[in-house]
């Protein structure tokens, strides 16, 4: 009995010890944790802090659309207010989002040590992007630290200007599928302007020539429906509806919902065509060899499926099936986002046959007409960074370590201290003389830095072609019949109830 009461005793002991010390780890961590905050507001006190609610919920619930010219929406009103105008000056400044600090930067002379730091200096913000890692898994997009790094070189060669010069045909082709359905729609509707929404003609076109370059397959999506591009499009539009709905943003909730569940079945479709094609390629190159790959494929170009299938690593390593499908996840997702806001406003002379490579640096204006509507409407509306580490600025100030920077692209590209008139579009920007001098940081559509888009000269190729044909064949103009077009912000900017233009097919022209 003494014995069992001295061991009972030295139990309590022992748990009281335990607890005593759990209790002061958790002490030492909240000092510390308040030791850093502090240090963390003494260094952002630096930077200009808008009105806020209270101390609790800081701006959280501030940030929201409004019109910044007729007919116009901001993406958001932090976007807009927050990169100069209602609160002062152009500089950046600090919000508190229910205690987690966010700063928002817009002006070339902040965004440009962030841009410029080492992706494990400034990777992307998981709060941000945590709701595509179920469709998107670890793509280029997503993944962070060395994995990251791994894949930007091993698919670096995949976007290099002798690949992309392969894809110019594809371009052509399904260019002018759509092209000869308006024309059809055209002459069925006698010749004269027509109305139309391009917006949806533009994605599905886009959609239709990435899976000819990363599958090498035929969907034929532009003229009936395809299962695969209706689960990418129902993923995007059910993100954005999650973003707008805190309550489901736990995970264990949003699986229970309706939406969950659909989110669920859209996300099975995607990936098991994904991993079909990689699956049957990875056995198509066992059973062949790799010479006798390469050597079936001579004479035409490679997708980019046979492309990450074939590259290795220094050590010799190659790319998994699960790799390679979430690369070309992202492509697509990333990919169908680029085109359809990119259409110019001045024809092109004659009716070219197809848009060869080196046509493309032929088209000077096109490029400037492409390059202004990037400005004016950016795809990706901001993108985020945690930092790691401090990162010092050119003036002296410091962002310290665990901050998340949203850099604001669209702030950026309508700053009237960079562009003057920012809301009116002038291709004229872009021309030699008027670029001389600017910033690289002044005009960032595919971001800038280690962390660019991998795909930008896939994109501004895409669109070169798509814009050349298409205004060698029509002449666009706004439909004055209809409202003007208005920002939507979803995963990435849109045009609110589509973008409708008046479509007439130029004098001679078949």
């Amino acid at each position: 009995m003494a014995v069992a009461a001295a061991l009972a005793s030295l139990g309590a002991v022992a748990l009281g010890t335990f607890v005593v010390a759990l209790l002061l780890r958790w002490l030492w961590d909240a000092l510390v944790a308040v030791t850093r905050f502090r240090a963390t507001c003494r260094q952002l006190n630096k930077f200009p802090i808008p009105p806020w609610r209270n101390w609790l919920l800081g701006h959280t619930g501030m940030v929201r659309a409004r019109p910044v010219a007729p007919g116009v929406v901001a993406p958001a009103r932090g976007q807009e207010e927050w990169s100069g105008g209602t609160w002062g000056d152009s500089e950046d400044r600090v919000v508190a989002l229910a205690k987690r600090h966010v700063l928002p930067l817009s002006h070339p002379s902040t965004l440009q040590p962030l841009l410029s730091a080492s992706a494990f200096v400034a990777p992307k913000d998981e709060l941000f992007y945590s709701f595509l890692k179920p469709w998107l898994g670890e793509g280029l997009l997503l993944s962070r630290g060395q994995r990251w790094a791994r894949h930007r070189r091993l698919l670096t060669p995949a976007f290099h200007g002798d690949v992309l010069r392969n894809y110019l045909g594809i371009f052509n082709q399904s260019t002018r599928v759509l092209l000869a359905k308006w024309r059809v729609a055209t002459v069925a509707a006698g010749g004269g302007p027509v109305g139309l929404e391009v917006l949806q003609p533009l994605s599905l076109l886009t959609l239709d020539t990435l899976q000819k370059c990363i599958f090498s397959h035929e969907s034929h999506c532009q003229e009936r429906p395809s299962e695969y591009i209706q689960a990418i499009l129902e993923l995007s539009s059910l993100v954005v509806r999650r973003q707008l709905q805190p309550l489901l943003h736990p995970w264990w909730l949003y699986s229970l919902s309706s939406d969950g569940q659909r989110f669920a079945r859209a996300c099975a479709t995607v990936h098991a065509f994904t991993a079909d094609v990689v699956q049957r390629r990875r056995r198509a190159l066992a059973r062949l060899g790799h010479q006798a790959w390469l050597d079936g494929h001579r004479g035409r170009s490679m997708d980019f499926i046979d492309l990450l299938l074939l590259t290795k690593d220094e050590t010799g390593h190659t790319l998994s099936d699960e790799d390679i499908a979430a690369e070309a996840d992202t492509f697509m997702f990333e990919g169908e986002h680029q085109l359809p806001g990119a259409i110019g406003d001045e024809p092109l002379c004659g009716d070219p046959a197809d848009i060869e490579w080196e046509d493309l640096s032929q088209l000077p204006f096109t490029t400037m007409c492409i390059k202004e509507s990037l400005r004016l409407h950016p795809p990706v509306t901001a993108v985020s960074r945690r930092c790691t580490e401090d990162i010092p600025l050119r003036d002296g100030r410091i962002i310290p370590k665990g901050v998340t920077c949203l850099m604001s692209i669209y702030g950026t590209h309508h700053n009237p201290d960079l562009w003057p008139e920012p809301e009116v579009f002038n291709p004229l920007r872009f021309s030699p003389e008027n670029s001389k001098g600017r910033s690289p940081s002044s005009f960032i559509p595919f971001s800038a830095g280690p962390r660019n888009c991998i795909g930008q000269s896939f994109a501004m190729a895409e669109m070169k072609v798509v814009v050349a044909l298409t205004l060698s064949r029509f002449v666009l103009r706004r439909d004055t019949a209809r409202p003007p077009p208005r920002r939507k912000p979803e995963l990435i900017l849109r045009a609110e109830n589509g973008l409708w233009l008046l479509r007439e097919p130029l004098p001679g022209v078949a």
